[in-house]
């Protein structure tokens, strides 16, 4: 690559594009690929976690929600050089649901909380719908702030896995 004389240090922005299916085994990788993208841009592993849930959550809706029968979904990230914050898109084929955080979702109902979970995890997020059809839903995470979900290593509490081998059978 070459760059014109009195250059500074070039820009190099990073970027992860995929199309996957519209299925659960879709959103899996997704967030499987997100995870491993971070890891070769050594984003760090608090800001790493945000991402992992943010993408798993916004993946999850798109295959739910947002998919018609036989349309796939892209995934898009990027890494912003000036700021460090990751963009999490994901564009889907309905543009005419856009997600809203619900104020009061069923105590007991199994769906409901997932916008709640992205303005929890994410700095800023939103919702576009796009001209070819569609809509873009996306979120930013900053490196400033841990994960909210994460709990802090105790070494007198967390013990590790328990070693079976050493507990007798009762017969």
């Amino acid at each position: 690559m070459h760059f014109p004389a009195g250059t500074r240090n070039p820009v190099v922005l990073r970027t992860f594009t995929q199309v996957l299916s519209s299925t659960p085994r879709g959103a899996r990788l997704a967030r499987l690929l997100a995870v491993e993208t971070l890891h070769g841009w050594n984003v760090p592993p608090n800001m790493t976690e945000r991402v992992q849930h943010v993408v798993a959550e916004l993946c999850a809706n798109a295959v739910l929600h947002g998919c018609r029968d036989g349309r796939d979904f892209h995934i898009s990230l990027v890494l912003l050089p000036a700021t460090g914050t990751v963009r999490v898109e994901v564009t889907d084929s309905r543009g005419d649901r856009l997600p809203d955080q619900r104020e009061n979702p069923p105590p007991h109902g199994e769906s409901g909380r997932g916008m709640a979970l992205i303005a929890a995890l994410a700095d800023r997020w939103g919702a576009q719908p796009r001209t070819e059809g569609g809509k873009i839903v996306w979120a930013e995470i900053d490196p400033a702030r841990p994960c909210p979900f994460s709990r802090p290593f105790d070494r007198d509490t967390d013990r590790g896995p328990t070693d079976h081998r050493s507990t007798p059978l009762s017969r």
